[in-house]
């Protein structure tokens, strides 16, 4: 249904000087998306309002709504909605400088009168402080207005709609490369650690990393239909639960602008009004000051790998190092509470790593918590990360006494034409239920593992092919072999342009 206004828009910003990549598509869509969304919620809300005979207090001035600037509205038709008034319609350097000089200022504003980080007049404020409209023509921003305004939130079948169709577009974003690809973890991997962490209704879910929220979403649907599977048919989830899911059950914090604003309007589309998504920078959080309140009943997170952070920051960790994902999961264990459950991707070396914060995590992971189970993953899960990763499942409370572990192999190559699927993890769900053995999974005590460096190598004792790593000096000696070979092809092609046609 809408399918073709999603392409319109980005044929339109394909021309726009100022976007030249997924991520500017991606960014600009979404704050545009948010504009509407909100204008559709105020609508609602007023006529809620007025069916009651109360009177709703918008959020926004009335010149800054989106029926005042962006689709001024001539009358209403029965058959087809409004209908734009286009002599009122702002366009080109009106409607660029509008946008650029009164509505972003004033929509930033919000940050300061917001009574507290989890309003909508926060996220707002938040949002329009920290993006800018990169769309420099009022021309193709007239036209992309034109095409968001064909949308609608209004019912479940459209917010599920465009909820398939942004995941789309943040898909798309991480397979261009670049950054893109920081946003996007495979949907099929987050389902599959939703299922193994198996959240309930009722419980509290946190992604410090968050990402566009695509953990949080997936958890979302996997609440919402295992909780209509547990109901009889003439029931459904109460209004309280409703609530619950609503208010109570989703929590991330993310760093970078452009990740936040996708993944609150991730989160809408999913059907959550105000998510609970806080823009911070969550390893600036000394894990001393964390308290019982603070904690959540599971933890799902793929924290970002690779990155270094100052020395001030790594200040706040009881385990110092520069690595940006070490950090993270000591996060995540303090943030869980006793007996709460964990879904972490991480990078392989984790598991061997001999310098002593990887030593000292894994000694802290092992004996506060029982590390059940290890996916070994294949490489090219991450489109243009060039690591090798695992994902850790665990439970907070009681020490590790059996370590499970799957080593996932789609038999075939991983990449953008051939990406992991359901269909590739639906072994693994199936066998993590019972640790069962398989030519891919086995079980190793933690009495077998070395106790001064707590390795936990990934090695198949089952048949699985164990990786011979070449010796320095073998590769050394093969290229200088290689390039003694195509020097003498090289020679022979040389002679034979010559026409001499003698062989050595």
């Amino acid at each position: 249904m809408f399918e073709q206004a999603f392409k319109n828009i980005d044929d339109v910003l394909w021309k726009e000087a100022g976007c030249t990549t997924e991520l500017d598509y991606t960014e600009q869509t979404s704050w545009l998306l948010f504009l509407k969304y909100l204008d559709g919620l105020e609508q609602d809300k007023a006529t809620e309002a007025e069916l009651e005979g109360k009177k709703y207090s918008f959020i926004l001035e009335k010149p800054y709504r989106w029926e005042s600037w962006a689709a001024p509205t001539l009358r209403q038709s029965p058959g087809t909605g409004r209908v734009i008034d286009h002599n009122a319609a702002m366009t080109g350097d009106d409607l660029r400088d509008f946008v650029n000089l009164k509505l972003f200022p004033y929509l930033h504003g919000f940050k300061q009168k917001a009574s507290g980080p989890n309003t909508i007049e926060y996220k707002i404020g938040e949002i329009f402080g920290e993006i800018k409209n990169k769309i420099q023509s009022g021309y193709n921003l007239r036209e992309i207005i034109d095409h968001i305004d064909e949308l609608r939130f209004r019912s479940q079948t459209e917010k599920h709609e465009l909820s398939h169709l942004y995941e789309a577009k943040i898909k798309n974003m991480g397979n261009a490369g670049r950054n893109g690809g920081e946003y996007y973890t495979p949907r099929s991997l987050i389902r599959a650690m939703v299922q193994v962490v198996k959240p309930k209704l009722g419980e509290r879910i946190y992604d410090g990393a968050c990402g566009s929220a695509g953990f949080l979403c997936e958890s979302f649907d996997y609440l919402r239909s295992a909780s209509s599977r547990s109901l009889s048919k003439d029931e459904g989830l109460t209004t309280k639960d409703l609530t619950t899911l609503q208010t109570r059950t989703f929590y991330g914090k993310e760093k970078k602008s452009l990740a936040y604003v996708m993944a609150i309007m991730n989160m809408i589309l999913h059907g959550i009004e105000a998510p609970n998504i806080i823009h911070t920078n969550t390893l600036t959080e000394n894990l001393a000051d964390i308290q019982e309140k603070d904690r959540y009943d599971v933890v799902l997170a793929n924290p970002p790998f690779g990155g270094k952070e100052r020395k001030e920051v790594q200040q706040n960790f009881p385990i110092r190092t520069g690595e940006t994902a070490f950090l993270f999961l000591q996060h995540f264990i303090k943030m869980l509470k006793a007996g709460g459950r964990g879904g972490v991707v991480i990078k392989n070396t984790f598991l061997s790593n001999t310098d002593n914060a990887s030593t000292s995590l894994r000694k802290l992971l092992l004996e506060s918590c029982n590390l059940h189970t290890v996916l070994d993953m294949p490489g090219g899960t991450f489109l243009g990360a060039g690591v090798k990763t695992v994902v850790l499942f665990f439970e907070k409370g009681a020490p590790t006494r059996k370590v499970w572990f799957y080593q996932l192999d789609p038999g075939r190559n991983m990449g953008k034409t051939n990406p992991l699927n359901d269909a590739d993890l639906a072994e693994f769900i199936k066998l993590q239920k019972t640790f069962a053995d398989s030519p891919k999974s086995w079980s190793v005590d933690v009495a077998a593992i070395d106790p001064k460096t707590f390795d936990l190598s990934v090695k198949n004792p089952n048949g699985g092919e164990e990786v011979a790593h070449r010796s320095p000096q073998d590769i050394m000696d093969e290229i200088a072999a290689l390039d003694t070979e195509s020097a003498e092809v090289l020679g022979n092609i040389k002679r034979l342009l010559k026409g001499d046609t003698r062989h050595d």
